[in-house]
Protein backbone atom coordinates (compact mmCIF):
# COMPACT_ATOMS: atom_id res chain seq x y z
CA UNK A 1 0.00 0.00 0.00
CA UNK A 2 1.39 3.38 -0.91
CA UNK A 3 1.34 6.35 1.43
CA UNK A 4 -1.40 8.93 1.14
CA UNK A 5 -0.59 12.52 0.35
CA UNK A 6 -1.29 13.55 3.95
CA UNK A 7 1.06 10.83 5.27
CA UNK A 8 3.80 12.05 2.95
CA UNK A 9 3.27 15.66 4.07
CA UNK A 10 3.35 14.61 7.74
CA UNK A 11 6.58 12.66 7.21
CA UNK A 12 8.24 15.62 5.48
CA UNK A 13 7.07 18.01 8.21
CA UNK A 14 8.43 15.70 10.92
CA UNK A 15 11.78 15.40 9.14
CA UNK A 16 12.10 19.17 8.76
CA UNK A 17 11.30 19.78 12.43
CA UNK A 18 13.08 16.88 14.13
CA UNK A 19 15.92 15.61 11.93
CA UNK A 20 19.22 17.01 10.68
CA UNK A 21 21.00 15.43 7.72
CA UNK A 22 24.74 14.97 7.91
CA UNK A 23 26.29 14.53 4.47
CA UNK A 24 29.25 12.19 4.35
CA UNK A 25 31.30 11.64 1.21
CA UNK A 26 33.55 8.58 1.16
CA UNK A 27 35.81 7.03 -1.42
CA UNK A 28 34.11 3.93 -2.80
CA UNK A 29 36.76 1.63 -1.32
CA UNK A 30 36.33 3.19 2.14
CA UNK A 31 32.55 2.93 1.87
CA UNK A 32 32.74 -0.77 1.00
CA UNK A 33 35.15 -1.40 3.88
CA UNK A 34 32.90 0.32 6.43
CA UNK A 35 29.75 -1.22 4.99
CA UNK A 36 31.21 -4.74 5.14
CA UNK A 37 32.43 -4.20 8.69
CA UNK A 38 29.13 -2.81 9.93
CA UNK A 39 27.14 -5.59 8.26
CA UNK A 40 29.45 -8.22 9.77
CA UNK A 41 28.48 -6.81 13.18
CA UNK A 42 24.77 -6.82 12.32
CA UNK A 43 24.63 -3.04 12.10
CA UNK A 44 23.51 -0.58 9.47
CA UNK A 45 25.98 2.05 8.29
CA UNK A 46 23.96 4.66 10.20
CA UNK A 47 24.09 2.58 13.37
CA UNK A 48 27.81 1.99 12.94
CA UNK A 49 28.55 5.69 12.45
CA UNK A 50 26.47 6.69 15.47
CA UNK A 51 28.06 3.98 17.65
CA UNK A 52 31.54 5.11 16.57
CA UNK A 53 30.76 8.74 17.39
CA UNK A 54 29.29 7.82 20.79
CA UNK A 55 32.30 5.65 21.62
CA UNK A 56 34.72 8.43 20.64
CA UNK A 57 32.82 11.01 22.69
CA UNK A 58 32.81 8.73 25.75
CA UNK A 59 36.54 7.95 25.45
CA UNK A 60 37.45 11.62 25.04
CA UNK A 61 35.40 12.70 28.04
CA UNK A 62 37.10 10.29 30.45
Amino acid sequence: MSASESQIKATIKYAKEKLKRVPLDLKKAEYEKYKSFSESRGMSMRGFIIAAMEEKMQRDSE
